[in-house]
C-alpha cells in the first residue's frame, strides 16, 4: 500500500466502522461493555496502525490538510489512552500472572 492522505482516510473509515462494529457485537452478546470485550485488542491493533501511518505520511513531506493533521493528532491520543492493550505488549494469557491477566480482563 503507497502511503498517501487517500489511503489513510479509507484506514479512519474502516477505523471507524470497526468501532461500530464492535459496539454492536457488545450489545448483541448481552450488553457487554466495549471495555470487556475482548475485540478491544484488535481495535488498539488497528489503531496502531492508523497511528503509524499516519506519522509516516507525515515523514512523506506531502502536502496535508489541516482537518487531515487534526485527524492525526486526535488519533494518537486515542492511541495513547490504549497502548497497553496492543498486541506486542500483550504476553499470551498462560504466560501472565494473575494481577497481569486481572488487569488485561478488567476484572
Amino acid at each position: 500500500m503507497s502511503i498517501s492522505i487517500e489511503n489513510y482516510t479509507r484506514l479512519i473509515e474502516f477505523y471507524n466502522q470497526l468501532g461500530t462494529v464492535l459496539s454492536a457485537i457488545c450489545v448483541y452478546k448481552g450488553g457487554i461493555a466495549t471495555e470487556n470485550y475482548v475485540g478491544r485488542f484488535f481495535d488498539a491493533d488497528v489503531l496502531e496502525y492508523v497511528v503509524e501511518y499516519g506519522k509516516r505520511l507525515k515523514e512523506t513531506g506531502q502536502q496535508i490538510e489541516k482537518n487531515i493533521i487534526d485527524k492525526m493528532d486526535l488519533y494518537e491520543q486515542k492511541f495513547e489512552l490504549v497502548k497497553d492493550l496492543v498486541t506486542p505488549n500483550q504476553k499470551p494469557f498462560y504466560e501472565m500472572s494473575l494481577e497481569e491477566f486481572e488487569k488485561y480482563m478488567n476484572l
